[in-house]
């Protein structure tokens, strides 16, 4: 019968407890606020926004030529140089509707990941801060 080796077991078993790894991403978040239109993904169109106020504009790092309109993520705030920023771990659902460096308002941080519509950022933050570091995944 067939002996599996001493240190065989312990091995196999850290392997299977350990926790997946994530499908996160991580970056930076700062907001913007009116005007929002026109966008870069639909235009003058009003019908683009949200009826709950969650989206955002995407970054260098993800607008993707474009392809990035109409793309969803989920985010969360990890952290900030504020102490205390982030709101207890409250994710959100936000969509894509411009590109960040082409935005009518100025962000409160230029080059971050994603620049969040003020109301998505106020929901995932306690405090008055201009950036925050954010986890985000697509959906």
């Amino acid at each position: 019968m067939w002996t599996p080796p001493p240190l065989l077991l312990p091995w196999l078993l850290t392997f299977l407890l350990l926790p997946m790894p994530s499908l996160a991403e991580v970056g930076t978040a700062s907001f913007y606020g009116p005007p929002y239109l026109p966008t870069a993904c639909h235009g003058s169109d009003e019908g683009q926004f949200p009826a709950d106020n969650l989206f955002a504009a995407a970054g260098q790092g993800i607008w993707d030529n474009g392809a990035s309109c109409g793309r969803e993520y989920l985010v969360r705030c990890l952290s900030s140089a504020t102490p205390d920023a982030c709101a207890g771990g409250r994710t959100i659902q936000v969509a894509i509707l411009d590109q960040a460096a082409a935005l009518n308002s100025m962000p409160s941080r230029n080059g971050t990941t994603m620049v969040l519509s003020t109301t998505a950022f106020r929901m995932i933050t306690q405090q008055s801060v201009d950036v925050i570091n954010i986890e985000f995944t697509q959906v």
